[in-house]
Parts: structure tokens; C-alpha cells; sequence
């Protein structure tokens, strides 16, 4: 493979000097990117569309049970990678390699979501060993994806940063999208009628009245990622190692105090990573609560809410692969500033349909019990609205990473990035609890949405203060 050379012309108070920087081969950045095609089946599967709802409805006594105890699994596993991010970080910059710590992370990825197999209905016995299993997943998940982020900057020139990151987005959503349509349609039935979501009677023997299909998305994810993942560390080199192990800890606490000290003397970065905390709050509860409000609004059941997930997931792939490109040609924050835009004009016209209702004032026929998929206008305008938001959520998300590239130093990338997980983590309970709370006191799920609003408003005002 041809090997893409980059010439850095520096001047230093003499002449003119040249430093050849040399990056990998074409198959170390496919390596690299299918990374992401690895990983996103446990966030669509097991986090999204599969195994939560599956868990709070058949798993746990109650629905309002099953969803308390998912979020204070979900909340347990956040503190802890919010907490370590930046530690783990911090030491792996010292220490040099990445890999050992994707492979570490990986295997608690791989053996967390295998685990959830044993999550039979109605069984309160596996409630807490699949909490257990999905929170020592989610910190797999996690931290091997901050240690993946940190690989970036040593493949490809800082001009195709953006395009790098967009790829890998847009490559994700493809396997999220793959996963998703082999458990709805080849996997996971109906218990009434048998029957998958195409028709047909689940692969392997899999009982319905067991829920062995949605069971079976924690292995697929599990086996997914072992198989997809094997190119990244064949074929995308690693940093040589700097220190041993005893010494990158000691160097890595050192370096994480001292940055923590400076951020105040950095006011750009600071104020970044707290636009990227209040903006991912609000995408994180904009897709939390987004089903919910479909459900409750046009009573979706599991059909509708998996094939707006593709849909969605679909709109994500073509946002984040466009937005890749419009990174390395506008810039980031620019990327970035325009999504955020989209997504708050989506939540506002999503406050102003109801199942009769367009725009706050045009009257149209609701949805009809047992009629054609999506065939009320309303639903066909939520569904469109959902198209926007998957569009700008991918580009917001990997151009979010290639501006923390950006702006911090190279030499302690994965700390930042560490600290970049913090930022998305720390807070991530606190937009879902303002909705919740708002809707608990107003009774209105649109009162509570609107909280979004505020939420990305507030985001995009802290991001116009950073300067790129």
C-alpha cells in the first residue's frame, strides 16, 4: 500500500526546515475504522432498541420498575466512567499503547453482553446478574472506545481528521443498522404470532414465549464485536511503548493533576468540554425519550419504534459520512454549531404535532388501530422529523471528536479524551431528570420535551465562545 506523507515547513528564528511525517498504510485506517462497525451493535442492540425495552417489560415486575432499575444500572456504570476516564487516559498517554487497553475493555464488552443470554421473563433471580453484566459491558463499551478515539491523530494528516471521524460514525450506524434488521428479522418474534419481524419463524429454534431472540442479541453483539474488531489490531499500528507499567501510572496521576490545575488557564478547551456536556445531555435525552414520546403520543409498539430505529440509523449513516466531509472543508465547531441547530428546530416542531394535530393548528386524521404502518400524517411528519434528527446527531457527534483533536495536544490526546468522556458522562442523568421532572409537575409530555430546547440552545451559546 502507497503510504500518505505529510511535509510540515517550520520556521524558527533561521531557515526554512522540513519534517517528513509518515503515515500508515490505507488497511491501518480500515482497521481502525471498523472499530466503530464492532462496537455500535451493543449501543443499538443492547442499550437502544433491543434488550432495554426487552428488560423493562418482560425481565422486570413492572415496566416503571424495569425502567428505574435500567437507569440505575446505566447511571452506576456513567459514574464510573466519568470517574476513570480521565485517569486511564492519562496513563495510557504515559505509557504509550492503546491496545492492551482496547483489548482489555473489549473483554469485559465481550463477556458483559454474552451474559445477558441468561435474562429468561419473568425470572426476578436474573435481575441483578444481567444489571451486573450490562454495566460491566457499558465500561467495556465505553473504555475501549475512548482508547480507539485516541488512535486518530498518528493516521491520517490533521486535514483529514474530520473525514476520518465521519467515516467511522457513518461506518458504525451501517453495523448498527446490519445488527438491528438480522434480531428483528431473523431472530426476535412475536410471542403471539411466531413470526419475525419479515414473516418468518426465528432461526435456530429460537422460542418466542422465552423471548430467546431479544435474549440473543447480547451474544450477537458479544460475537460481533470479537470478529470485527480482529482488523484493528492486525492491521492499525499501536504507539510504541514509552514506559512500563509502574512508571506510565506514576506519570499518568502526575500529568492528569497537572492538567486538571491548568484548565483554568485554558479557558477555550474548558468551555468546549462544557458545551459537549450540555449539548450530549440533550441528545442523549432526545433519544431516551424520543420512543417514549412516539408511544405515548401514537401508541408504537415494538415494530413501529425498531423500523424508525433503522430509519433513523439510516439518515445517521448519509448525516455523518456528509458531515465528515463539510468538517475537513468548514471546520468542526461549524459542523457542529449547524447540527445542533437542526436538532433543537426538530424538537420544536415535534412540540407542535399530536395525533391529530400538525404545526399547532392544522387538523388532521389520527391514527387508525391496526391501519398501515406510519399512515397517519402525523406519523409520517414525526417520522421525517426522526430522519433530521438521525442526520445531525452523527455529525454533531464525530465532529465533536475531531475538534478535541483539534484543540488539545497531541502528546496528551487520550487524557483529553478521557476528559472528553467525562464531559459526556458526568452530567448525562441530568437533562432525562429535567424532563422527567418537568413532566411529572406539568403532566404533559410536551412540557417536559421542551426542556430539550433550552438545553441545545444553551449548548450552542457555550460553543460559539471556542475559538478554533
Amino acid at each position: 500500500m502507497t503510504q500518505l506523507n505529510l511535509t510540515l515547513n517550520m520556521t524558527a528564528g533561521g531557515p526554512e526546515a522540513s519534517a517528513q511525517v509518515t503515515y500508515p498504510p490505507r488497511s491501518a485506517v480500515i482497521g481502525w475504522v471498523l472499530f466503530d462497525w464492532a462496537a455500535q451493535p451493543y449501543f443499538t442492540l443492547i442499550t437502544t432498541f433491543v434488550f432495554a425495552p426487552y428488560f423493562a417489560t418482560a425481565i422486570a415486575p413492572t415496566p416503571a420498575a424495569g425502567q428505574a432499575l435500567w437507569g440505575y444500572a446505566t447511571a452506576f456504570a456513567g459514574f464510573l466512567i466519568a470517574f476513570f476516564s480521565p485517569v486511564l487516559g492519562a496513563i495510557a498517554d504515559a505509557g504509550g499503547r492503546r491496545k492492551p487497553w482496547i483489548a482489555a475493555f473489549g473483554a469485559l464488552l465481550v463477556v458483559g453482553s454474552a451474559a445477558m443470554w441468561i435474562g429468561r421473563p419473568g425470572d426476578p433471580s436474573v435481575i441483578v446478574p444481567v444489571l451486573i453484566a450490562f454495566s460491566v459491558a457499558t465500561i467495556g463499551a465505553e473504555f475501549a472506545t475512548v482508547f480507539n478515539n485516541a488512535m486518530m491523530p498518528n493516521l491520517v494528516p490533521p486535514e483529514k481528521i474530520g473525514r476520518l471521524s465521519g467515516t467511522g460514525w457513518a461506518v458504525g450506524y451501517v453495523g448498527g443498522i446490519i445488527s438491528l434488521v438480522i434480531v428483528l428479522g431473523f431472530l426476535a418474534a412475536n410471542e403471539a404470532t411466531g413470526r419475525t419481524l419479515f414473516g418468518l419463524k426465528p432461526l435456530f429454534g429460537l422460542d418466542p414465549a422465552m423471548h430467546e431472540g431479544d435474549r440473543m442479541s447480547g451474544p450477537l453483539t458479544a460475537l460481533w464485536f470479537v470478529v470485527f474488531v480482529l482488523p484493528m489490531f492486525f492491521l492499525t499500528p499501536d504507539h510504541a511503548a514509552k514506559k512500563p507499567a509502574l512508571g506510565a501510572v506514576r506519570q499518568g496521576l502526575s500529568e492528569l493533576r497537572a492538567t486538571l490545575k491548568s484548565l483554568p488557564s485554558q479557558p477555550n478547551m474548558a468551555t468546549f468540554l462544557i458545551a459537549n456536556m450540555v449539548y450530549t445531555d440533550a441528545l442523549v435525552a432526545l433519544f431516551a425519550f424520543g420512543g417514549i414520546y412516539a408511544a405515548g403520543t401514537f401508541g408504537w409498539q415494538t415494530i413501529q419504534i425498531g423500523t424508525f430505529g433503522i430509519l433513523l440509523a439510516f439518515s445517521g449513516t448519509l448525516g455523518a459520512w456528509l458531515g465528515g466531509k463539510l468538517d475537513d472543508r468548514l471546520g468542526p465547531k461549524a459542523v457542529i454549531a449547524g447540527s445542533i441547530t437542526i436538532l433543537m428546530l426538530a424538537c420544536v416542531a415535534i412540540l407542535s404535532i399530536d395525533r391529530d394535530t400538525l404545526f399547532f393548528v392544522i387538523k388532521v386524521a389520527p391514527p387508525v388501530a391496526g391501519g398501515p404502518l406510519f399512515g397517519a400524517p402525523a406519523e409520517k411528519v414525526y417520522l421525517l422529523l426522526g430522519l433530521f434528527i438521525g442526520f445531525a446527531a452523527g455529525p454533531m457527534q464525530a465532529a465533536s471528536r475531531t475538534l478535541l483533536i483539534r484543540l488539545a495536544p497531541e502528546e496528551r490526546i487520550t487524557q483529553f479524551f478521557g476528559l472528553f468522556a467525562l464531559s459526556g458522562k458526568v452530567t448525562s442523568f441530568f437533562a432525562p431528570l429535567a424532563v422527567s421532572v418537568v413532566t411529572a409537575v406539568t403532566a404533559s409530555q410536551k412540557a417536559g420535551m421542551t426542556v430539550l430546547v433550552v438545553f441545545f440552545l444553551a449548548g450552542l451559546g457555550l460553543l460559539a465562545r471556542v475559538r478554533q
